[in-house]
């Protein structure tokens, strides 16, 4: 018998009553803003920051986190590119030929995340940090 992910959850949750204290609030304020400088500066790499933070913070598990922090990243990026072009540095010609190829792996990625164990997301995420980390340490 196979066992699905189990039910949907909807694509965004009612919002409590009460706000959150200042103490989240500037949090959230902190982990927005990082994310956004990684992403801006670096054309991506607001995970980095949002992931960890969600996590700790947020107090979201793993897998909620992952996903949120691709639901935040969006509007980074399309914030970004709209600057980058603004100051003449895109070059969508050179961007264009990557987009199937990262559509079919957001789709793919999208329909087997729930049925990946959270550890190997884990251990997945951390080393793609240390493999970024060395090559800009390494200058490659």
């Amino acid at each position: 018998m196979k066992s699905g992910p189990g039910p949907r959850q909807p694509l965004f949750k009612e919002h409590p009553k009460e706000a959150p204290p200042m103490s989240v609030k500037w949090k959230y304020g902190i982990s927005g803003s990082l994310a956004g400088l990684a992403n801006g500066l670096f054309g991506s790499g607001g995970g980095l920051f949002l992931v960890p933070l969600l996590t700790g913070w947020a107090k979201l598990d793993q897998r909620k986190a992952f996903a949120s922090s691709v639901g935040a990243i969006l509007p980074l990026c399309l914030v970004s590119a709209a600057v980058y072009g603004w100051k003449g540095a895109l070059d969508l010609s050179l961007a264009w030929p990557y987009l199937a190829g990262g559509f079919a792996g957001g789709l793919l990625s999208g329909r087997i995340f729930r049925k990946v164990p959270v550890d190997w997301l884990r251990r997945a995420f951390g080393l793609l940090i240390l493999y970024g980390g060395v090559r800009g340490v390494m200058g490659l």
